[in-house]
């Protein structure tokens, strides 16, 4: 059933109601403490112009369980940890991806102002930690259950995961640096900008991260043209797991290990030893969102993210995708499912020139993506733009698949909204599975990250957001 949102304050009091059991699928037991994880680009300061402190502020980090910091890149010769500054990781800029891209600038140099701040405080300007390492640091104090994982790889930056997985000695070599580097806190001395105030030095980042998210994208391809890919990936990506439970174990109490996880089941298939790699992983965050996009399919709309099947879905069967389809995979597969959480998009994927179809634009044809918020990714816009784009008769409600759309007459938006994530919450607590993470905080002015946390019992989602948000 599709219905406009105009019309769904009527069944209000039904949206939280868990999905009944039945026999193909028994209600789980629920879990006592859902995760609630989210990740922050690196990039956030730049372009989008979105800092820790405006996370703060809008209230998206109450109830967080961790925070995804995004992303790491591995050297292209010394298969290392490494901090660099040849491109800001904005993706505008004509140098990136390259091979040694990073940003210690943003990470560790850049001065944030009060204003910018998580507290209030201005960086020092000679201080040896600044940047979003300082205000992660803050943001711990502020919400001292919160853990912090430096994540690895991304879709840009999988290129060498490969290499570094191949070997026993390369694996070894790789965690190391990254455990010395993100664990110990022993980043470079480095004035990337030549600000005459170096920062860094050995210990300088210790106690901001509490472990390591693999972003993988893919084990046994199926990412970034170029990327490395071996065909003993699958195995390798389960070794590459073990070694760094094993030192993060020796080096941290208590520290995560988590992955970034397909939801195609070609690229599980390709890449994921499903029944050996949760022995080393804490869990997996399972990819709930990019089903379809203009980027790739630009002449027909589609939902992103949706949790079931489209009924009236037009795509051939292994172009269709869903949330449960994956989840039934890992399952099956034995994976216990408080270690599977479903990915949420904070952001929308559109398409331009689309016909009504008698479908609101769902399942039509389209002429190519529509502008997003920047010129260098057509197709793609974050949700603090999306909820104003639309007038509430525009936006559309499939509660069969469980999606979000709104179509003006000619753009077509696959996005979540607070009705989205509250029937995905109650189909993640009707599962049994761990909780939920979303990419990402800065494509959110904090209402959806409070709908998130309530709807998983761990904040309050009517709490109006405060400051720039």
């Amino acid at each position: 059933m599709v219905i406009p949102v105009i019309a769904v304050s009527a069944l209000a009091g039904g949206l939280l109601l868990a999905p009944p059991a039945t026999a193909d699928h028994p209600a789980a037991p629920p879990q006592a403490n859902y995760h609630v994880v989210n990740y922050y680009p690196q990039w956030a300061v730049y372009g989008r112009n979105v800092y820790l402190g405006d996370i703060e502020r809008s209230g998206a980090a109450n109830g967080l369980t961790v925070l995804n910091y995004a992303f790491a890149n591995i050297h292209a010769t010394d298969h290392t940890c490494f901090q660099s500054t040849s491109a800001v990781g904005n993706p505008g800029d004509p140098d990136y991806p390259k091979d040694n891209a990073g940003d210690a600038h943003a990470d560790y140099q850049r001065v944030i102002t009060g204003a910018q701040s998580v507290d209030g405080v201005a960086d020092d300007p000679a201080g040896k930690l600044r940047g979003n390492f300082n205000q992660l640091r803050k943001l711990k104090a502020k919400h001292p259950g919160l853990k912090v994982l430096i994540s690895l790889g991304g879709w840009s930056f999988s290129k060498y995961f490969a290499d570094v997985a191949k070997t026993d000695a390369a694996r070894k070599k790789f965690v190391s640096s990254c455990v010395d580097m993100f664990i110990k806190g022993n980043v470079p001395s480095r004035d990337d900008w030549g600000t005459g105030k170096p920062a860094g030095g050995p210990g300088s980042a210790a106690n901001i991260f509490d472990g390591f998210d693999l972003d993988w994208e893919y084990p046994g391809g199926g990412g970034l043209e170029g990327n490395h890919v071996d065909p003993n990936d699958k195995q390798n990506f389960t070794l590459l797991l073990k070694e760094f439970r094993t030192q993060l174990d020796a080096a941290k109490q208590g520290g995560l290990i988590t992955a970034f996880t397909a939801a195609d089941p070609v690229k599980i298939q390709n890449g994921l030893e499903l029944d050996k790699i949760f022995q080393y992983l804490d869990f997996a965050n399972v990819q709930g969102y990019d089903f379809h996009g203009s980027s790739w399919e630009p002449n027909r709309t589609a939902h992103q993210a949706n949790i079931n099947m489209a009924p009236n879905d037009p795509n051939p069967p292994a172009s269709q995708f869903s949330v449960e389809q994956a989840v039934k995979i890992y399952t099956d597969a034995g994976v216990p499912p408080a270690k599977i959480l479903a990915g949420i998009p904070f952001y929308g994927r559109g398409w331009d020139g689309v016909t009504n179809g008698g479908q609101n634009g769902l399942f039509q044809a389209a002429t190519g993506a529509a502008p997003g918020d920047f010129p260098e990714e057509p197709g793609v816009s974050g949700y603090r733009k999306l909820k104003s784009k639309f007038t509430s008769s525009q936006v559309f409600h499939d509660e069969a698949a469980i999606a979000t759309w709104g179509y003006d007459g000619k753009q077509f938006w696959s996005f979540d909204d607070p009705w989205a994530i509250g029937k995905k919450t109650e189909y993640i607590k009707a599962k049994g599975l761990g909780g939920a993470f979303a990419w990402n905080l800065a494509e959110d002015d904090g209402t959806l990250a409070r709908a998130l946390a309530g709807g998983l019992g761990r904040g309050t989602p009517s709490a109006p957001p405060q400051g720039r948000g």
